[in-house]
């Protein structure tokens, strides 16, 4: 038996365990790695697919219910933003989309792909012919079919950028890098010149004195930015008000986010020359700002979206009906057949007639597997199609329509990407020299 000297000191208490709560603000390392997360490519496409699934799953299962949330209004009547919960999604959390890609289609003219005319001009003329090629083949559907209605031509033009790239980065493994330059230059112009379909053709009466007011809160916003001052309390007041002096206005309000990520400075340096700071110019506001804001774009905001744009029943009676709908049948047609089309020729003709040539390592098969991805609309359609059609019989058969055709691009590029991977791994191995190219 051990005997404690009595006049030796007490030793301190043992400290209990650490409780560690379910529910307890994550370290600073753990929410590092988290953002970084929601930054991957691939993350954002499974949130956006599982923001998808889990729209179909609850307008099915519980559909009442999904209704009732979607369409419940909240937001002061007095501001004109008395919005459902759904055109919140639309209108609001989507303006966070297009800051980002604002973000990134400044930095893409400044000092990326764009800012260089001779390596921009084949996927930019591509992105326009796979805008056109869509467009008019939705239009000779319904311009000669019973019930048309042609006004939704635009549907089937746009690319989703994020679904696209993080397919790219699941099969893209073997393929060269200039590929994935060449699907997210095409996809860039093609998200820009659908901001400019939006604008211009699905915008209501337009009152130029609340947009003439958005404009001046955009120019501020520059201003501010320009003279150093980040400070999240001056700069969120400036992007929210004009956010709703361009919804007030008419012209639809994710606008309001393409220009405010237009307004930040992207230049090599502008970080330290805005805040006058001596470190070298490594970086921009413009790759701060999308730093930041990409994990809410990809981890909340185009999810939200996709939960509140994606959400039809897909009953026998629907699913029969879209494949009967021209509308519908327009928008399929574009998405799987019109996108690889118009890619493809679009970019045949340039190289053809011009002196503009394929980046080095890319043959025409990488060109029909990108044009085969440009088919994923998703976003970009859902949106379109709700502007085009509001709510009601037609618009649903639109979602399905956009929904089906997306998986079978998917599906489509996946195949053809994957073949191009391994020829292309082929090509490099040991031992075997033959070119890619074809």
């Amino acid at each position: 038996m051990v005997t404690r000297d009595p006049h030796a000191p007490t030793p301190p208490p043992t400290p209990a365990p650490a409780v560690r709560r379910l529910f307890a603000a994550l370290s600073p390392g753990a929410e590092r790695n988290l953002l970084d997360t929601l930054r991957g490519e691939r993350t954002g496409g499974i949130l956006l697919l599982a923001g998808a699934l889990a729209a179909l799953v609850w307008a099915n299962v519980a559909g009442d219910s999904y209704v009732a949330v979607r369409d419940t209004v909240v937001g002061p009547a007095a501001l004109h933003l008395d919005l459902t919960v759904g055109q919140w999604a639309t209108d609001g959390l989507l303006a966070v989309f297009f800051f980002v890609i604002g973000l990134e289609l400044k930095r893409e003219i400044v000092v990326g792909e764009l800012h260089d005319v001779r390596t921009a001009v084949v996927p930019a003329v591509a992105a326009v012919g796979g805008m056109l090629v869509p467009a008019g083949l939705y239009l000779a559907v319904n311009l000669t079919a019973d019930g048309g209605a042609p006004g939704g031509w635009a549907v089937p033009t746009a690319t989703d950028i994020a679904f696209a790239v993080a397919v790219l980065a699941l099969v893209g493994r073997n393929l060269p890098s200039a590929l994935r330059a060449f699907l997210l230059t095409l996809a860039v112009v093609d998200d820009l010149l659908a901001i400019v379909v939006i604008a211009a053709f699905y915008s209501d009466q337009v009152a130029f004195g609340w947009l003439a007011a958005s404009f001046a809160c955009v120019a501020v916003f520059a201003l501010v930015l320009r003279r150093g001052w980040t400070s999240p309390w001056l700069l969120l007041p400036l992007a929210l008000a004009a956010w709703a002096f361009m919804h007030t206005s008419g012209v639809h309000a994710t606008i309001a986010g393409v220009l405010l990520g237009f307004a930040v400075p992207a230049s090599p340096g502008s970080t330290q020359r805005a805040l006058r700071l001596p470190a070298p110019p490594e970086d921009s506001l413009a790759e701060r700002f999308e730093h930041r804001w990409r994990p809410v774009s990809a981890g909340f905001a185009v999810p939200v979206f996709a939960l509140f744009a994606a959400g039809v029943p897909l009953s026998a009676t629907v699913v029969g009906e879209t494949f009967t709908d021209p509308a519908a049948q327009g928008v399929a047609l574009g998405l799987v057949l019109g996108k690889p089309l118009g890619i493809v020729a679009a970019t045949w003709l340039v190289a053809t007639f011009t002196r503009a040539t394929l980046a080095g390592g890319l043959g025409w098969g990488d060109v029909l597997g990108v044009g085969l991805l440009g088919g994923i609309g998703f976003t970009v359609s859902l949106l379109v199609g709700e502007l085009a059609f509001g709510s009601g019989t037609t618009h649903e058969h639109v979602v399905v329509a956009i929904l089906f055709s997306s998986a079978a691009a998917a599906a489509a590029g996946s195949v053809a990407l994957a073949a191009r991977g391994r020829r292309h791994a082929r090509a490099t191995s040991p031992g075997d020299l033959s070119a890619a190219d074809g």
